[in-house]
């Protein structure tokens, strides 16, 4: 049914810039309904039922604050191994259960009183307002400033201390949870990377045979792989420590070697280097025999063993670090020390 079917009678009247309807007519098929009538909430006549809703906010609030402040304990106190039954889910971990439980309630506590106290407590009173270019004239600017101080009035955020206050604390209190998510990025590391389980004394131990080196059982011209003493491929902590104290040995002819300190911490020729590579850590395992060169097979790096083990070519960034040894009383190959830098690639906190 079109405009004109309507009886006129029933049409809507002129609307004028107060909310008042307009008539539909051939210029102006589409007819302005106006707006509804207003109606006042219990709260807009009621001071009693107003300071109920206000109540009911700033519990809210507090809700949420408490649930964050449960979230940082559940983060700090509860251990991540433990687990605990939750009908109807069954065996769940009881750390991921009470952050998602107090970090949702936080939340939640804090939509639901911003919604609550705009729904009762605000003006809900709608206004018809007259589209305008998009440029602001300094009429519609003085507009806005004014329609603001005025919206800053009706949310009585200045009378309503109450609110106010609580919802302060609640957004000032929820943040921490993403802070403390950061501890899980992990410990900082303190020294544990510029040091290994070489120490005065240790036992260079074959990675293939499990046996102590002898001088004798290097020869001229090959590459063996060590391992520290007490090291054993079974225990825990295997991985972690091989992967900053695997060793390469190779044996090269003294009058070869034309770094002075490394000659010095050779012993007849033998020197230890790190075989993890200063670039990205990968495990270096080609060695040239002719040219003293060692090869990384991730990038390419080159390093070479007679001068120090520096940089050749490719993208590492220094030498390897190299490993001073000596002989015990029984024959056997033994560290007399750590190695006096950090292996593997470079990291922020190195210097």
């Amino acid at each position: 049914m079109s405009s004109q079917d309507i009886p006129e009678e029933n049409l809507p009247a002129e609307q004028d810039a107060h909310g008042a309807v307009s008539v539909a007519d051939e210029q102006n098929p589409f007819a302005d309904p106006g707006l509804p009538p207003h109606e006042h909430r219990v709260q807009d006549i009621d001071e009693r039922a107003a300071k109920r809703s206000e109540r009911t906010v700033a519990m809210l609030f507090t809700v949420s604050m408490l649930s964050t402040i449960g979230f940082i304990a559940s983060y700090v106190g509860i251990p991540h191994d433990k687990s605990i039954y939750v009908f109807p889910i069954g065996h769940i971990n009881a750390l991921n259960f009470a952050l998602g439980l107090t970090l949702g309630l936080a939340l939640f506590a804090i939509g639901a009183g911003a919604v609550h106290w705009a729904r009762t407590l605000m003006s809900d009173e709608e206004i018809a307002d007259e589209r305008h270019p998009i440029e602001a004239s300094p009429e519609v600017r003085a507009k806005v400033h004014a329609d603001f101080k005025q919206g800053a009035k009706e949310s009585a955020l200045g009378r309503r201390k109450l609110i106010r206050n609580t919802m302060f604390g609640a957004l000032a209190l929820f943040p921490l949870s993403g802070v403390m998510l950061l501890r899980d990025l992990g410990p900082l590391p303190g020294t544990k990377l510029r040091h290994t389980m070489w120490s005065k004394g240790k036992l260079l131990v074959n990675m293939n045979t499990d046996q102590p080196l002898r001088p004798s059982d290097v020869a001229v011209g090959s590459l063996t792989f060590a391992k520290p003493e007490g090291l054993e491929e079974h225990s825990e902590e295997f991985q972690t420590e091989i992967a900053k104290a695997a060793l390469m040995i190779v044996r090269l002819q003294p009058e070869n070697i034309k770094d002075k300190r490394e000659l010095e911490w050779s012993h007849e020729g033998i020197v230890a280097y790190s075989k993890i590579c200063t670039h990205v850590g990968c495990p270096i395992s080609l060695y040239e025999q002719q040219t003293h060169h060692v090869l990384c097979p991730c990038h390419q790096s080159t390093f070479d063993l007679s001068d120090g083990a520096r940089v050749i070519f490719g993208p590492a960034g220094h030498a390897l670090p190299q490993l001073r040894i000596g002989v015990n009383d029984e024959g056997y190959l033994e560290a007399l020390g750590d190695f006096e830098e950090p292996v593997g690639p470079a990291f922020w906190e190195r210097g």
